[in-house]
């Protein structure tokens, strides 16, 4: 009996440990499909058209407008503070020539946090 008991215990465990990588894995899937949707809002002309002012690297034909975007968790440890920026630029720099993403719906919630996502990849 002693023995059953030990299986049945042994086995939730496994159940328990494999759920939590299975949570994970999935997590990492939907982390790097929103990097991806990040990526392209970022890239193309209707939404954000980062290119137009920044040089991304895997971007051709970049602006140089704005700085480049890179080591951008270095520059924002505050992810935050890196949304803020791209919800509304002139927040912090009334000057900007940065679209208020946000603040102007030109693009959603979902997009911003997705180009945040991406530009922390950079």
């Amino acid at each position: 009996m002693r023995k059953s008991a030990l299986s049945t215990v042994a086995i939730a465990s496994i159940l328990a440990v494999s759920g939590a990588i299975g949570a994970r894995s999935a997590h990492a899937g939907d982390q790097a499909s929103n990097v991806e949707f990040g990526k392209k809002t970022a890239f193309t002309r209707k939404k954000g058209n980062c290119l137009a002012c920044h040089y991304i690297a895997g971007g051709t034909a970049p602006g140089d407008i704005g700085p480049p975007l890179i080591s951008m968790k270095a520059r924002f440890p505050d992810r935050a503070k890196l949304r803020a920026q791209v919800w509304d630029a002139t927040s912090n720099n009334p000057n900007t020539r940065m679209p208020p993403f946000g603040k102007h719906k030109i693009l959603t919630e979902k997009e911003i946090d997705a180009v945040v996502d991406f530009l922390y990849t950079l």
